[in-house]
This record gives structure tokens, sequence and C-alpha cells, in this order.
């Protein structure tokens, strides 16, 4: 039995923070957006791998959280009524006959739609799982891959397993929250910035974090609950570590997925665009944020949330040329403020 498609003006492929910002651009031009997202909740890179820590070159913000930007951007685009398909991944892509969109998503989810932004990012975030013995026991109850929230270590004794700058940053990050900290690494240097390794340091010297070079050879507990972690040291001891919970930060593997497939202009893994509209080579599709690529691009944030304006408006004409787009500002546009309901 085929799915009764859903039909909108623009289906977004991401929902992180430049995501969210085209959905607010869209809005003020009357159109009307799905947005699509592999994860649990919007918010991309900011939500997934740093919601607690500061971010400081965004416009008019000194100084903002991950998850601050975030939870700012949903209020931002919400007078815009976003509809979101979460934990699913954009799969399939099909012209129709009538020159829209319709894409069909990884639980059999289908919306139709003239525009279609590819705004995923650096493609789908997967941590890499280390190959401890009986690892998906303790899984998503005492060994977790990100932080989402801080308080949950609060008063708990931590393993944090890595080297580079994630490890080291949250062991700085909750050192002040936990009970206790051992970092495991497998060799004494590490791959983070020198500023954040001579923190690290520090913390040791202090006794205020243990450290130890080895590797992780068993995980002991019951129900999915650990008691403490069998580690092989550099000399070859034998030793346990107590902990509550165990985050290992072994990096990330990174894909555009079902993405690559699309028959788009690829350079590597970005997508080629033309910054006049941030349009692809295809016709109705368009690339914004980390995802897309053109000489000069600067990987920020903000250079996302420029690339979101300028391509709602490229692809409000592509889409409903016979339409009347309303521009100028926010702070004279009746209508414009009319749909943000001011």
């Amino acid at each position: 039995m085929d799915v009764e498609a859903v039909k909108t003006d623009m289906i977004i492929v991401g929902a992180g923070p430049v995501g969210l910002f085209a959905v607010f651009e869209a809005g003020l031009l009357g159109l009307k957006c799905h947005l699509i997202d592999n994860l649990d909740r919007p918010g991309g890179q900011c939500t997934e791998l740093y919601p607690e820590k500061p971010i400081y070159d965004i416009p008019a913000r000194p100084k903002v959280t991950g998850q601050e930007l975030v939870d700012d951007l949903m209020i931002q685009c919400s007078p815009f009524d976003p509809v979101f398909h979460l934990n699913q991944q954009a799969e399939e892509l099909v012209k129709l006959a009538d020159g829209n969109w319709r894409m069909t998503t990884s639980v059999g989810e289908v919306i139709v739609a003239p525009i279609v932004v590819v705004a995923a990012g650096a493609g789908s975030f997967v941590p890499k799982k280390p190959k401890y013995p009986n690892l998906e026991i303790y899984e998503d109850k005492s060994i977790d891959y990100s932080v989402h929230k801080m308080d949950k270590y609060k008063g708990k004794s931590l393993a944090i397993v890595g080297g580079g700058d994630s490890a080291l940053d949250w062991v700085l990050s909750l050192q002040p929250l936990a009970k206790k900290i051992t970092l495991i690494h497998r060799r004494e240097g590490f791959r983070a910035a020198p500023d954040t390794e001579a923190q690290f340091k520090q913390l040791v010297a202090d006794d205020k974090v243990d450290f130890i070079i080895g590797n992780v050879k068993a995980l002991n507990g019951g129900e999915g609950q650990l008691s403490s972690i069998g580690i092989e040291t550099i000399e070859g001891d034998l030793i346990d570590v107590t902990c509550d919970y165990m985050l290992p930060f072994m990096g990330l593997k990174i894909s555009l997925g079902p993405i690559a497939k699309w028959g788009l202009n690829l350079n590597r893994k970005y997508i080629t665009v033309n910054t006049e509209t941030f349009s692809t080579d295809t016709e109705g599709i368009y690339a914004i944020g980390d995802v897309c690529t053109y000489p000069s691009k600067i990987k920020l944030i903000l250079t996302g949330f420029y690339e979101a304006a300028v391509m709602c408006h490229g692809a409000f004409k592509y889409a409903f040329p016979d339409r009347k787009m309303a521009t100028g500002y926010t702070t004279t546009n009746t209508a414009i403020q009319e749909r943000l309901g001011v």
C-alpha cells in the first residue's frame, strides 16, 4: 500500500542551526518547511557534540552554549510551525513529472515539495565504538558517547577514554561536578589544543584527576550498570578502576549517506553550489552550511546563516515565480510582522 505523501514548500535535510535558521528565513517569505534529521532532536552538532560548551562568534552573542543557541533558534522559527521528521534519514529523492521532488525517508515517510535544501553539516555523525567485550550491555545505560546533561554525572565516578579535544574538554568541564574522573588513553601524547592539554596536566598534578596510560580490557557490572573497568597499563599490569559511567571519545565517523547517491555535483564530501542562490547543479536542490563548498568558503555557523537567507530568496523566486515576495526589514514590513505574530 502506497504511503500518502505530505506536501510542503521546502524540505530541509538537517535540523542543525543552519537548517533551523533557514526555517525562519523561509517563514518570513511565507514558505512552510519540513525538516528531516537522523538525530532524535533538533540541533545537529551543537546538540550532539557540544551542548554545554560556549561559542564565541555568533553575532550579538558574546557567549552562548550550543544548546542555548539551538533553543533560541527553535523559539525564533516557532511562529512558522516547522514539522520535524526525527530519528530517520532522507533516503530516496525522485523528480516528479510536475517538477516537484518526492522525498522518502528511512522509515517510509513521504514528503513532496518544489524545493529541497541540504543543510546536513558534514553529514551524519556516528561515534566510533570501541571493541570492548559486552559493550552493548552497558550502552545507553552507563556508557555514553556524548554528554547531553552535565548534571547527570554530578557526584559520580567517571572513566573517560580518549586523547583528543573531546576527551580532554569533557574532563575539564565535568571535573568540578564529578566525584572522581579517570582519563584512560593508550599513550602519553594527546591530540588536543595545547591550552586544553596544559589545563588537564595541571589537574593531574594537583591530584584532581587521575590519568592512566593503557587500554580498557574488561567491563564489570550487572544489568547494564558499570561498577568498574579493567585496564591493562602500558607496563602490562592489570588494574580495576571504579566508575559509575564510562565516556569513550574515540572520534566520529562522518558520512553523507544517501545524499551521496542523489547525483549532485560533489567535491569530495561537499556539494558545489552557485553562490548567487546556493543552488546545486540540479534544479530545485540547494545546499547551505558546512555541507556546501565554493571559493572563499568559511566554515562557520554565521556563514551558514547568511547562506540560508540568500538561498531562501533564490529558492522562492525559482519555485514560485508568480508569487509576490515580501521583502524589506522586519522592523517595518507589516506582512512580515503578521507572519511573525508581532
